[in-house]
């Protein structure tokens, strides 16, 4: 998985998979999220997505009050989250 910034916007190429990849998720998103209130992820190819990154995803909304909006490229993830009801609190849309 490679992570990539520019401004307020993050782009994930590859699968999310690994506590790695979490890890670099999460430390991507803090940063971003310390001069932004509103982050766009952009994740390009991934056909799934860990619960760690989902659960993280989660706190950032609800607890740290950042509005996510996401473009997912891979149509069987953007189904995956519909079928758990979290594309509406993501902001998930086709890219």
């Amino acid at each position: 998985m490679d992570i990539s910034t520019s401004g307020n916007r993050i782009t994930i190429e590859g699968n999310i998979k690994s506590v790695s990849d979490y890890q670099s998720i999460k430390s991507t998103i803090d940063s971003v999220t310390a001069q932004n209130k509103t982050i766009i992820i952009e994740v390009k190819d991934s056909i799934s997505i860990t619960s760690s990154v989902i659960g993280y995803f989660n706190k950032v909304i609800l607890k740290d009050s950042v509005d996510i909006q996401m473009k997912i490229g891979n149509p069987q993830l953007l189904e995956l989250l519909q079928d758990l009801n979290l594309a509406s609190v993501f902001k998930a849309i086709k890219a």
